[in-house]
C-alpha cells in the first residue's frame, strides 16, 4: 500500500517545513510522504549544523572558500535538499530548481558535480 502524501510549504533559506502556506513565507510547494518530509527535515538540520561550523571557521581569514571543507559540505547538503525538493515538488518547484542548474549530473546532463557527492554511488553517470 502506498503511503499517503500531504502538501507542505518549504522555505530553504529558513529551513522550514510547514503544513500551511498562510503564516510564513515559503519558496516551494511539495507533496510528500512522512518519510520524505523526515528526510528533508534531517537535511535541513544537517545544513544548520554545518552552518554553525562554517561560522566558527569563518574566524580564520586565511582559508579560502573553495579550500574550506565545511563550506563544501554545506554546499553538498544544499544540493541534496534541492534535489529532494525537485523529486517531490510541484511543477513550479521542479521548473525553478531545474533553472538553477545545481542538480547532480545524470547521463543526459553530466556536466554538474559537487565534490564528494558521487563517490559512493553504484553507477557513475560520467562513465
Amino acid at each position: 500500500m502506498e503511503e499517503s502524501k500531504n502538501t507542505y510549504y518549504i522555505s530553504v533559506g529558513r529551513g522550514e517545513i510547514n503544513r500551511s502556506g498562510k503564516y510564513s513565507p515559503y519558496e516551494f510547494v511539495v507533496n510528500a510522504t512522512d518519510e520524505e518530509i523526515t528526510k528533508l527535515r534531517y537535511l535541513f538540520d544537517q545544513n544548520q549544523d554545518l552552518g554553525f561550523g562554517g561560522a566558527i571557521r569563518a574566524q580564520t581569514p586565511y582559508v579560502q572558500y573553495h579550500d574550506d571543507e565545511p563550506n563544501q559540505e554545506q554546499d553538498s547538503t544544499l544540493v541534496k535538499i534541492y534535489s529532494l525538493i525537485h523529486d517531490i515538488g510541484d511543477e513550479e518547484a521542479v521548473k525553478h530548481i531545474e533553472s538553477m542548474a545545481i542538480l547532480p549530473p545524470t547521463k543526459e546532463h553530466p556536466f554538474i558535480q559537487v565534490k564528494g557527492d558521487h563517490e559512493n554511488k553504484e553507477e557513475d553517470p560520467l562513465q
